[in-house]
């Protein structure tokens, strides 16, 4: 009987144990509990290519129908608000990956997502900065790729060139500036991008400009349908 325990893994084994909900301390419960999620993280009206809320029955907001961006869709499955930015600022700031499995099941979720993923051809998490990354200790945004799906996730595509300065306070445009140049397409597989349908995957989305200029680098190489799927979206202005 112990071998046969033994065999399995340990994660899988502690994803099975009763948990507490980490917002209304629910017992037993998964580690944010449905009715958390249903009370949080409820159907929004967004527009299709940032993700911003917008009133019932827009399709775009002002921002994109007056600038496009180069993404052919964007999805979120939360408001960056009370209670995810703490769920968040756990995952990415205090070493707990853990959160991984809960988040991406939370934008697994939504609608659309589902398609995206399945219809693609690679899932690409957005990039750090090596001394970011040195910093944090891991990419959450390769944590959620990972998990939502796990055959398609290619860590190594899409790569940043450089950090830059805090972009904390400014605008969409002048965080375009500061990022102009800073991912690109790893030279020798750009190829592999060629009519492609990729799906970008990021924790949390502000002006949007991070995911903008990654995206422009990947329609430079060829990408021919391009999803971001994000966890939290700001209610920040363009």
């Amino acid at each position: 009987m112990f071998s046969r325990w033994a065999r399995r893994p340990l994660t899988s084994l502690l994803a099975r144990l009763p948990s507490q909900c980490e917002v209304c301390r629910a017992w037993p419960s998964r580690r944010v509990c449905d009715a958390c999620v249903a009370r949080f993280a409820p159907p929004a009206d967004r527009c299709g290519s940032c993700a911003l809320a917008v009133p019932q029955g827009v399709v775009r907001c002002g921002e994109c129908m007056g600038d496009p961006p180069p993404l052919d869709a964007c999805l979120a499955a939360c408001d960056y608000a009370w209670p995810w930015p703490e769920c968040i600022a756990q995952f990415k700031f205090r070493g707990e990956a853990g959160w991984a499995g809960p988040l991406s099941t939370l934008m697994r979720s939504v609608p659309w997502v589902e398609p995206a993923l399945e219809n693609c051809d690679t899932v690409l998490p957005m990039p750090m900065a090596p001394a970011r990354l040195r910093e944090r200790g891991f990419n959450q945004a390769l944590e959620l790729a990972r998990r939502l799906a796990p055959a398609k996730t290619d860590a190594t595509l899409l790569l940043r060139t450089r950090d830059t300065p805090a972009q904390i306070g400014l605008a969409r445009a002048e965080r375009l500036r500061n990022l102009r140049g800073a991912f690109a397409v790893e030279p020798l597989r750009a190829s592999q991008l060629q009519g492609r349908r990729v799906v970008l995957v990021d924790d949390v989305m502000t002006t949007g400009a991070s995911l903008f200029s990654a995206a422009a680098a990947l329609r430079l190489a060829g990408a021919a349908h391009i999803t971001a799927v994000v966890l939290a979206r700001t209610a920040a202005p363009h």
